[in-house]
C-alpha cells in the first residue's frame, strides 16, 4: 500500500530528528514572538519541558550570543544575531559591491575619504572604505567595530532604525547605561531622521566633521550609513562641506533600495 505525502514527511522527520537541535530552535522560534523577553519560568511552562534541560540549552544560546539575559538574570531575550546572520554576507558584499565604484568617485571628486557601516548586533561595523586620490586623508579600516551611540554612522543607524531592531537593542540594553543613553538621544535621532541625514563633529577626534547619510531599505529603515569624515583645507580650493553634504546624499540614494 502506498504511503500518503504526510506519512512520508512524517518518517522523514522521525529519521533525522535531532532532539537537541529541536529544542534550541523552539526556543529562539518562542522568543522571536516575545519583544519583552520571558523569564525561565514562562519558557519551561510554555514549552512544557522540564527546568533543567531548557536551563542548559538557553546557557548555550546565551554564550553563543543568540539570546541575551536581562541584568537582574531572570529574563532573555533573542539577540540581533539571527538579523545579523540573515543578512550578512551575500547581502552586504552585493551592497558593498555596488558602493565601491561610487563612493571611489565621489572620492576623487570631493577630495575627502568615505565609508560604508553596516549594523552588526549592538554596534556598527565599517564594511567598505575609500580613499581620496590626495596626500592627506582620513580613513578607518575595514572590518572596524563602531559603537552607535557615539559614532556618526552609529547615530544614522539609529535614527533610521527598524522599530522591531530597536526593540530588541533596549533589551540587549536593559539596565545598562547605554539603555539610559539611547532614550536620551531621541530628540536628536528624531531631528536626524527629520533632516535625513546627520552633520557634526568627530567624537574621537578634534577638526574632523561626521557627514552621514543613510542607505535605506525599500521601507525606510537604514541598511547601513555612509560617513564622510570632512577635514577643511586650507591650502587649497577644495569641495566645502556642504558639497560634499549634497554629493554624499545623493549616492545614499543612489544605493538605497527602491
Amino acid at each position: 500500500m502506498t504511503k500518503s505525502a504526510a506519512a512520508l514527511a512524517e518518517e522523514r522527520e522521525d529519521r533525522y530528528r535531532a532532539p537537541a537541535l529541536d529544542k534550541g530552535l523552539d526556543i529562539l522560534e518562542l522568543l522571536s514572538e516575545q519583544a519583552g523577553g520571558l523569564t525561565r519560568g514562562e519558557i519551561v511552562k510554555a514549552m512544557g519541558r522540564s527546568p533543567g534541560e531548557i536551563y542548559r540549552m538557553l546557557e548555550r544560546l546565551v554564550v553563543r550570543d543568540y539570546v541575551s539575559r536581562s541584568a537582574e538574570g531572570d529574563r532573555y531575550a533573542l539577540t540581533m544575531k539571527l538579523f545579523v546572520l540573515a543578512h550578512r554576507h551575500p547581502p552586504v558584499r552585493r551592497l558593498v559591491a555596488r558602493a565601491m565604484p561610487l563612493m571611489d568617485g565621489f572620492a576623487r571628486e570631493i577630495g575627502q575619504s568615505c565609508h560604508l557601516v553596516a549594523p552588526d548586533a549592538a554596534r556598527g561595523i565599517v564594511v567598505a572604505q575609500a580613499s581620496c586620490p590626495g596626500n592627506w586623508e582620513f580613513g578607518i579600516r575595514v572590518g572596524t567595530h563602531l559603537d552607535l551611540l557615539s559614532t556618526g554612522s552609529g547615530l544614522v543607524l539609529l535614527a533610521f532604525q527598524d522599530p522591531h531592531a530597536r526593540e530588541e537593542l533596549l533589551v540587549r540594553w536593559e539596565g545598562t547605561d547605554k539603555a539610559n543613553q539611547l532614550l536620551a538621544s531621541e530628540p536628536l535621532l528624531t531631528a536626524c531622521k527629520m533632516q535625513g541625514h546627520r552633520v557634526g563633529k568627530s567624537q574621537q577626534l578634534v577638526g574632523v566633521e561626521d557627514l552621514t547619510v543613510p542607505v535605506l531599505s525599500p521601507d525606510g529603515f537604514a541598511i547601513a550609513a555612509l560617513t564622510c569624515p570632512f577635514l577643511e583645507r586650507i591650502d587649497s580650493a577644495a569641495p566645502s562641506a556642504s558639497l560634499a553634504l549634497a554629493s554624499l546624499k545623493a549616492l545614499g540614494e543612489k544605493l538605497s533600495l527602491s
